[in-house]
């Protein structure tokens, strides 16, 4: 324990020293005070001790035998639980030092979700406020054991950063908790998907928030999160409610990477269950493979069909001239038809990548 935490704890003065001071001055015994407010002698040395508070009960009765009101034993009971509480609350910060390293504080302080203090007490507090939950214990009932009550199911006990992951979720959840979404609609979210190929089609500066408010009048949020260290994510899909949740990092930076992301978690929305989440490119998260198979070929299905793809790959030797022509006659971007191309090896990722166009989603 600190020098100073446990000196000021042992210097703390509960209310009872208050009541043995009062009985000395009058020559009054413990064993008196006990008889006449009712209590039992051991009953009555563990409140002078501290051990036991004042109750309203008990204030009124010393304020029959003592003469001192109420009032004044309830603050003087109120005003030393909290400071006790505070030391202990320090002392308990104080163990929770190592659980804190393993986060990526550095970042999440960049990024405004935690305080810019050196303070390690306070970082921990404010991490603990961060994630919502009383102490360690409850982070690794949320974000590690497998039998969680959370709104979806996610355990990252196998992941090699859990720490790192679980505060890009996170980040996630607080953003769509002030997040008012209409109610999900999915016929109109399927009609908006070929609405959004415009945008990829187009690629506009602003493509970003053009996506976030079409998607927002479906009933689903897209949120933007850098990658954390250690935690090397491309996108996940997740419920809060009956909202879908899309959450992107833009990790690739270059729009073919971030359209087929976007609408393979667009995918799991359409096609998968409501109570699981996604983490997609997260070495060791659970993967259901079957699954990530559909949201690929959703994804293929809107922005480069394989018909498309093997037409364009019949002609065995094609150029930047036949990459344009597909891409205007399927209503997508070249890009998408060269990050195609490179994914499946027909060319090399050396290949074609002036088509593509860099992205930064966090400026």
């Amino acid at each position: 324990m600190n020098t100073d935490l446990k000196l000021k704890k042992e210097l703390l003065s509960p209310p009872g020293d208050t009541i043995q001071e009062t009985i000395d001055t009058i020559g009054m015994s413990q064993a008196e005070l006990a008889e006449r407010i009712g209590r039992p002698k051991e009953k009555l040395n563990d409140m002078i001790k501290g051990r036991e508070p004042i109750t309203l009960k008990t204030a009124v009765s010393l304020e029959r035998v003592l003469g001192i009101p109420v009032s004044f034993w309830m603050a003087r009971e109120n005003d030393y639980r909290i400071e006790l509480a505070n030391i202990e609350q320090q002392e308990f910060l104080e163990t929770c030092y190592g659980w804190l390293e393993l986060f990526p504080i550095r970042e999440l302080k960049k990024m405004k979700w935690l305080p810019d203090t050196r303070n390690r007490s306070d970082q921990v507090n404010a991490l603990l406020k961060f994630f919502g939950i009383a102490s360690p214990l409850q982070w690794e009932d949320i974000y590690l054991k497998e039998a969680v009550t959370t709104a979806f199911k996610i355990s990252l006990a196998n992941t090699l950063s859990p720490h790192a992951i679980s505060a890009w979720i996170r980040i996630g959840e607080l953003k769509s908790m002030n997040e008012k979404l209409p109610e999900f609609d999915r016929s109109l979210f399927n009609n908006a998907l070929d609405d959004i190929k415009l945008l990829v089609t187009r690629q506009p500066e602003n493509f970003q928030d053009q996506l976030h408010h079409i998607c927002f009048r479906c009933g689903v949020a897209v949120f933007y999160t850098p990658c954390l260290p250690k935690a090397p994510i491309s996108g996940a899909t997740w419920w809060k409610g009956k909202n879908p949740i899309i959450q992107l990092t833009g990790r690739y930076k270059t729009n073919d990477r971030f359209w087929f992301d976007f609408y393979h978690e667009a995918g799991h929305i359409m096609k998968h269950g409501k109570k699981e989440i996604f983490l997609e490119d997260l070495e060791g998260s659970p993967i259901d493979k079957e699954k990530e198979q559909e949201a690929n070929q959703f994804a293929q299905r809107y922005l480069f069909p394989q018909v498309a793809f093997e037409k364009l790959v019949s002609k065995k030797m094609f150029n930047d001239s036949d990459i344009a022509e597909y891409a205007a006659r399927y209503d997508t971007h070249p890009a998408i038809v060269v990050g195609q191309l490179q994914h499946s090896g027909v060319m090399g990722y050396h290949q074609g990548n002036h088509f593509k166009i860099p992205i930064n989603l966090f400026g």
